[in-house]
């Protein structure tokens, strides 16, 4: 029960697309992620995500349209939806996801971590 700072957090994450735990409640992950560039297109059959911009700015591309997203908004996807996050900068994500959750969805991908380090 001690506090988190998010942006000590941040500074532990060197490399892109490479979520980080830093907290856990009720089944979920409280994750740290810095982006840059394209992900994968992918979605989570069982799974909602929520992305929260803390710093920088991403667009969130759907099949018909893309949302821009500003430090301080945060957007949730349901379960089903396929979707893909693109940073033209260096942006940091704060993610809640299920802990079970693959996040490519289980797309191949150089992006994809199968073990999340917990800082």
């Amino acid at each position: 029960m001690l506090p988190i700072d998010l942006h000590a957090k941040f500074d532990l994450v060197t490399d892109h697309w490479h979520p980080h735990i830093v907290a856990s409640l009720n089944g979920q992950d409280v994750k740290v992620a810095k982006i840059q560039g394209e992900f994968v297109w992918h979605s989570h059959h069982d799974e909602d995500e929520l992305f929260y911009v803390f710093k920088g700015a991403f667009d969130m591309h759907y099949r018909d349209r893309v949302e821009s997203l500003t430090a301080g908004q945060m957007v949730v996807v349901p379960r089903g939806v396929e979707h893909k996050p693109v940073a033209d900068a260096e942006t940091w994500m704060v993610l809640f996801e299920p802990q079970a959750i693959d996040h490519t969805g289980g797309v191949e991908s150089p992006h994809r971590k199968t073990e999340l380090k917990r800082i």
